[in-house]
């Protein structure tokens, strides 16, 4: 099946602290012939600021870690399933936490899947493949969000 253009042109927001994370998702992702634009929060306070920013369009898909420092990515997902300009945007927890009481917790505050980090570079492209089959194949995505 092709990727209808209008997917190839949504943002996908990545929000980790990790510098090394966020490349590697980043290289990941273009391993996995997913092209769209890619943004990078580093912590919850800046993804929430640049979310609601006037300036800048809705993400087609967030991936959010889940340990991060201050606003970390717990308090970030609840504020924006809260938040009725946001909540409609899918976002996917991708973090190293396999701990039920982080799985359950997302789940129950609207993560539209939960994703552990793989441990190796190879097994991270072939999450990102099935990400990008999945969520830009497979389900239906607003327009805009």
């Amino acid at each position: 099946m092709n990727q209808p253009n209008h997917y190839e042109s949504q943002t996908i927001l990545i929000v980790d602290d990790s510098e090394d994370d966020f490349y590697a998702t980043r290289r990941a992702l273009a391993k996995a012939n997913l092209h769209n634009p890619v943004e990078h929060a580093a912590s919850g306070k800046s993804a929430l600021e640049w979310l609601q920013s006037k300036s800048n369009a809705k993400p087609g898909l967030i991936l959010l870690d889940l340990n991060m420092p201050g606003i970390d990515g717990r308090k970030t997902l609840e504020l924006i399933k809260l938040d009725d300009a946001l909540k409609t945007i899918p976002v996917i927890i991708l973090t190293t936490s396999n701990d039920e009481r982080d799985i359950k917790a997302c789940y129950a505050m609207g993560a539209n899947t939960y994703i552990q980090k793989p441990v190796d570079f190879d097994g991270l492209i072939e999450a990102m493949k099935r990400l990008k089959d999945y969520w830009f194949e497979i389900a239906l995505l607003p327009k805009e969000v």
